[in-house]
């Protein structure tokens, strides 16, 4: 009897925190993808004149995820912050201008350069 009272006791007791534990992991989650959509978003909006780009994913008012687009010398960085009840995850990507053209977010003949202003 004595058993069985000390299984029930810890059952109750560990039920709660094993829930609570999937419920983070199911916001972490969502942040999560959240960000890779910010990740997305950059990549498929690949400025030609500007060298840098910043945006809010909002929808139903509620903020997904801010990105971030860096260009680089050969290539790009992209920051996306994804967000969920009050979880924040993010992801920073590095691409090289050749993969970026591999990958099909740039055509062969148009690279990911900075632009540069000429001093008259």
């Amino acid at each position: 009897m004595r058993h069985l009272f000390a299984l029930l006791l810890i059952l109750i007791v560990l039920v709660p925190i094993i829930s609570a534990q999937s419920s983070m992991e199911k916001d972490v989650d969502m942040a999560y993808q959240y960000a890779k959509k910010g990740i997305y978003w950059g990549l498929s909006n690949i400025p030609d004149s500007k060298s840098k780009i910043s945006n809010d994913l909002i929808a139903d008012n509620k903020l997904y995820a801010k990105v971030k687009l860096n260009k680089l010398v050969d290539g790009i960085k992209v920051e996306s912050t994804g967000y969920f009840n009050s979880n924040e995850v993010s992801i920073k990507v590095y691409k090289s201008n050749d993969s970026l053209v591999d990958e099909g977010y740039l055509e062969k003949n148009k690279k990911a350069v900075i632009p540069t202003h000429k001093k008259k």
